[in-house]
């Protein structure tokens, strides 16, 4: 059928299904699995043992940490969490309420939702954008913060009008039909709410702006708020910047979360793959490539200890990979340190009320703004309960580095005084916990994610074995941050390895 052309060629296949490896790979040759030490174990190194023990590997995991994860860390009441230098908090979160510290959302696309369905991790809709929140740039002199319908209305609206008057007036004469014309025109006066040609196009506001009274009944027809700012005002404020959030791959909606915390993903993993095979506490301290099989030296509960199998897979982030002693040669070394650590940082603020639902109809979603507390995010749990938990900032770059400078009552104090900016005295009010993490200050993690210069000579070097190692991450794939890029890169290394063991 192929030949004839009724079916697709192997060639027109755009991706090859990944097919995890299976004992009975080894039956059919004659062969046995092999030993494979995992450093690292959070979502990438947890991901890499479970496939590879579906095959019967013998997997071991050395994990720095007192508990798997990595940067997947939920946080709940009870929890301690400590920084570099000492520091320490204890969540004092009350019941049924968590902080998502790290990865927070997933969007459906996602390889991390094929693991969700296969570990049986349930899931919910996180909203990730929602009409009713709110864009709020100092920077451009806005007194008062807008929701994101009323932004998105006036941006829509006013570069149809001044689209369908270029149309109207010829501009685009060499790249539009007569037929195209018309089509445009009335594409854009749906699209931008835009008024007849009579009226010259103009933009003039709708209810997709919003209501300053709701419709109701009888006579209650609904108040629309009054008129757009002028179209000079609108491109001041900036607001059209953050409304290209939505559009992109990974932000769009449907989005979503596991019910209960993220880390319930890193916890069906440690429990698929078995906590005997896990050690934490463990942390590297040698790594060795040798003919036939590898050699990792370790210390756990203040003792030296050394392992040894046929493979090791480096599921670390590559500037801790970088300060470990190894034999791996200079090219690995200077590739290990081309990757530049980001700094992130959130807080958690519980508050004994739920007033952005009750008061301001906001269930969900971000708020945007160009402070340095760059967003808010409001819970998409527990709706209508009694207290509620909203992350406060979650913040990058310079200004994640100002605030891991601070303690964390300073971050708190800073990040209610910037909230009330937007929300008013009342943001101030009703706190009952808190709970704030610096990444760049997380012990064996140091950074939210890492960026590369570009992906270049040492980008593939490191996707590619040495030896007998391999390294596996986010930071190897082109979804950096996410857990989609940790699952696909030890897809990736799975494969490979497993190819590899069958053909030796």
């Amino acid at each position: 059928m192929g030949a004839l052309g009724l079916a697709p060629s192997a060639e027109a296949a755009t991706k090859a299904p990944f097919q995890p490896p299976r004992p009975s790979d080894f039956r059919l040759r004659g062969r046995a699995a092999a030993r494979v030490l995992i450093l690292g174990g959070g979502v990438a190194g947890l991901a890499a043992a479970y496939e590879l023990g579906k095959a019967g590997y013998h997997c071991t995991v050395l994990e720095a940490r007192d508990r798997v994860g990595g940067r997947n860390l939920t946080l709940r009441g009870g929890d301690r969490l400590t920084e570099m230098g000492g520091a320490a908090q204890r969540a004092e979160f009350g019941r049924g309420q968590y902080m998502n510290a790290g990865p927070a959302r997933i969007a459906q696309w996602m390889t991390t939702m094929d693991y969700c369905r296969e570990l049986g991790v349930p899931l919910e809709v996180f909203t990730n954008t929602n009409a009713e929140a709110l864009i709020y740039n100092e920077s451009a002199g806005m007194d008062a913060p807008v929701k994101w319908r009323t932004a998105k209305a006036d941006v829509y609206g006013y570069i149809s009008e001044l689209l369908a008057k270029a149309t109207d007036q010829g501009a685009l004469n060499g790249r539009l039909t007569a037929d195209d014309k018309e089509r445009l025109l009335s594409f854009l006066a749906d699209f931008g709410a835009i008024g007849p040609k009579s009226g010259g196009y103009a933009y003039t506001g709708t209810g997709r702006r919003g209501y300053a009274v709701d419709p109701g009944a009888g006579a209650q027809a609904g108040t629309v708020l009054g008129p757009p700012p002028s179209l000079s005002d609108v491109l001041a404020s900036g607001v059209g910047r953050s409304l290209s959030f939505e559009f992109g791959y990974s932000q769009a909606m449907l989005m979503f979360q596991p019910v209960g915390g993220m880390d319930a993903i890193p916890r069906a993993l440690a429990e698929a793959v078995g906590k005997g095979r896990i050690r934490t506490g463990a942390k590297v301290t040698g790594i060795t490539d040798r003919t036939g099989g590898t050699r990792v030296e370790y210390v756990q509960n203040g003792r030296t200890r050394a392992a040894e199998a046929d493979y090791v897979i480096a599921a670390l982030p590559p500037h801790i990979l970088a300060r470990i002693p190894h034999n791996l040669g200079a090219n690995v070394q200077a590739a290990l340190g081309t990757p530049v650590p980001a700094s992130t940082g959130k807080i958690g603020i519980e508050y004994d009320g739920r007033w952005w639902e009750r008061d301001e109809n906001i269930y969900g979603g971000i708020t945007n703004t160009d402070l340095d507390l760059a967003t808010i995010w409001y819970p998409s749990y527990g709706y209508h309960g009694r207290s509620g938990l909203l992350i406060g900032y979650y913040n990058f770059g310079s200004a994640a580095d100002a605030y891991a400078r601070m303690t964390h009552a300073q971050r708190l104090r800073r990040a209610l005084d910037q909230g009330a900016k937007i929300h008013g005295p009342r943001y101030r009010r009703g706190v009952t916990a808190s709970v704030s993490i610096a990444w760049s200050r997380q012990e064996h993690i140091e950074g939210g994610w890492i960026g590369w210069p570009d992906r270049g000579a040492e980008y593939r070097l490191l996707n590619e074995p040495q030896g007998n190692v391999y390294f596996c991450g986010d930071w190897l794939s082109h979804e950096i941050a996410w857990q989609h890029g940790s699952f696909e890169s030890a897809r990736k290394v799975v494969t490979e390895l497993h190819q590899r063991v069958l053909k030796s």
